[in-house]
């Protein structure tokens, strides 16, 4: 035990002040222990967790803002995108490895609007003359050209792709037709190159299920997105065991749900008219984009190409 000396000048002001507050009823938490029926030691400890709840309290309220406190209309979307590791698994799907451009001769086989009623898809997508529309995993432009016909001499196409060698197929069979309003944008694996708050439309045709990095993608496609902006999905139906495409490469309709909802989109319209792939069309979670009208079926891919 450590013990004090009486002629500690520190110890005697205590002692005064002992003998006066004893005095008057003794120290403030002695009467409060009186009434309470409890020690003065319990009754101090008490008051100094009381004050020490309060304080940290009223800290963090004027401290962390609350997301609840968010003005309406705003969203909780981080500033920066997320870092992220190439994943293997995401959401409890594994991750297929992207196609070589050396398969690049399977994006414009002769019979794939047969096989894929890719005319419907293109009519779903609704473009108009003067729209800012990105053909992202676009390979060699199978739907790059048809869309620059689309929106016109007014509007552009952003021809986003990870590789060189697909880039310059699409260049190639740009010049062939003459076409001005096709940028190609050479992406990265973790971010696709879009500008902020332009773009209409990003579509995506059985690309989506083989990003590395799927959370920040879709948060680089948000930040690219107008308010009013979607993305039109593409992808092999998982459900459907007689699509002819393996597993990897398919997805379920409730599995791009729980993703695109986890990384701020919303379902805003489908297409159910496909012989083998989901359409599926999503707007920012913020967007005043509520349910869109499917458009009327034609075959004006078969016009455009």
């Amino acid at each position: 035990m450590i013990s004090a000396t009486p002629s500690n000048p520190s110890l005697s002001w205590f002692r005064a002040k002992q003998n006066s507050f004893k005095r008057r009823g003794g120290f403030p938490c002695e009467r409060a222990s009186s009434v309470l029926g409890r020690s003065p030691f319990t009754a101090a400890f008490s008051t100094l967790l009381l004050w020490l709840v309060l304080t940290a309290s009223l800290g963090l309220a004027q401290e962390v803002p609350s997301v609840l406190d968010a003005p309406a209309g705003i969203e909780s979307v981080e500033s920066a995108p997320p870092k992220e590791n190439a994943r293997r698994v995401y959401l409890g799907r594994i991750v297929a490895q992207y196609m070589s451009h050396a398969g690049a001769p399977w994006l414009v086989r002769a019979n794939r609007d047969q096989e894929e009623n890719a005319s419907e898809s293109f009519t779903q997508l609704g473009l108009t003359q003067g729209m800012t529309v990105c053909d992202l995993g676009c390979g060699n432009g199978y739907w790059t050209l048809p869309m620059a016909k689309a929106v016109g001499e007014t509007g552009s196409v952003l021809a986003v792709d990870i590789q060189p060698e697909m880039l310059q197929k699409l260049r190639a069979r740009a010049g062939r037709e003459r076409m001005q309003n096709i940028q190609a944008v050479l992406g990265k694996i973790n971010d696709p190159n879009l500008p902020k708050n332009e773009v209409d439309l990003v579509l995506m045709v059985d690309v989506y299920h083989e990003f590395s990095h799927p959370e920040s993608m879709l948060w680089h496609i948000h930040r690219a997105l107008k308010p009013t902006g979607v993305i039109a999905l593409l992808e092999y139906r998982e459900e459907d065991p007689t699509v002819p495409i393996k597993p990897l490469h398919r997805m379920s309709k409730s599995q791009i749900i729980k993703e695109y909802e986890q990384n701020h989109f919303k379902l805003v319209r489908e297409c159910n008219k496909l012989p083998w792939q989901h359409l599926m069309f999503f707007a920012r979670s913020d967007s005043p984009l509520e349910a869109i009208p499917p458009k009327p079926t034609s075959d004006v891919l078969k016009d455009l190409k």
